[in-house]
């Protein structure tokens, strides 16, 4: 069925629906610039030592500003009758893209390096460093961008790749999309579930040793949960449209919907890693003394980055 007899051409008609979407979208703008800049101003200005976590999140926090300097053109899209595939259309529609597969990536790459500073200390001093943590960034970059830019050649061959003119779309655009979000779960789940496990299992020399050890396995279901609601249910949609299991509208109209939905990961991963990732800098070291551990455990889990 044409995509433009049922989707975003449809949802524009409804008054109800763009303000809903106005509104939604102008908040996610205001508060993903509020918390990312205030993140990038905190990790570049504020902290005098980079860390591996503190390059993930730098990362992260440019990926989520490539989402918010997509916005408003979604925003005119909204408005837009014609949805030409114009060159700023598909710089704005890559930018956007953009996030969502390097939010996706940098998560997993936070999870791997916790699952090896937890699971496996001795081996963590030589396998993390800043400078090794800021190559992998860099490679995943360069897989991101290369993929969009693979991913744009195949589009415009078969209509578009704005977002209001899909006309037509290569099934495989979309299985490149699917393949970047489920084997990046498969890595966070089985990283998150072994450090919780792992946590869960140390041995605590105090009660503010194992407080802070609940603290840090809380964090990791906490990032997990947010990955889970923000991208889960957008690729669950796609995946049973490319399969064909659902009709063409209310198929279209889900990724609308749940395409939204992981627009929010821009504000809560700011929330999650900027505000609350001290808890495994503690977490992460070799033991040392009880009551030192423990209250340097107590502080990093309660102090932000500021």
């Amino acid at each position: 069925m044409n995509h433009s007899v049922c989707g975003s051409r449809e949802l524009n008609q409804s008054q109800v629906a763009t303000h809903i979407f106005y509104s939604y979208t102008g908040g996610l703008l205001v508060l993903g610039l509020l918390l990312n800049g205030l993140a990038l101003w905190v990790l570049c200005c504020r902290l005098q030592r980079w860390t591996e976590t503190r390059v993930y999140m730098a990362n992260l926090a440019v990926a989520d500003l490539c989402l918010l300097c997509a916005l408003p053109f979604f925003l005119y899209s909204l408005r837009s009758s014609r949805g030409e595939d114009t060159p700023l259309c598909q710089l704005s529609q890559g930018t956007y893209l953009a996030n969502r597969h390097m939010s996706v990536s940098l998560v997993m790459a936070i999870a791997v390096d916790r699952y090896v500073a937890v699971r496996h200390p001795l081996r963590a001093r030589r396998l993390r460093s800043p400078r090794q943590a800021a190559a992998v960034c860099l490679t995943l970059w360069v897989l991101v961008l290369g993929s969009l830019a693979l991913r744009w050649f195949l589009e415009v061959q078969e209509g578009s790749f704005c977002f209001a003119s899909r006309s037509r779309q290569s099934s495989l655009t979309a299985v490149f999309s699917l393949v970047f979000f489920y084997v990046p779960l498969a890595v966070l789940l089985f990283c998150s579930l072994q450090v919780v496990a792992a946590l869960a299992r140390r041995p605590a020399a105090d009660a503010g040793q194992a407080e802070a050890s609940r603290k840090a396995g809380r964090m990791v279901l906490a990032n997990l949960v947010v990955f889970v609601v923000c991208f889960l249910p957008f690729h669950v949609v796609l995946t049973l449209h490319v399969a064909r299991v659902l009709p063409a509208c209310v198929g279209l109209f889900a990724i609308e919907i749940t395409s939204r939905l992981s627009d929010a990961n821009c504000c809560l991963d700011a929330i999650c890693y900027y505000y609350m990732a001290k808890e495994f800098q503690e977490a992460s070291l070799l033991p040392v003394a009880p009551r030192a551990k423990a209250r340097k455990s107590q502080d990093s889990l309660c102090v932000t980055l500021a």
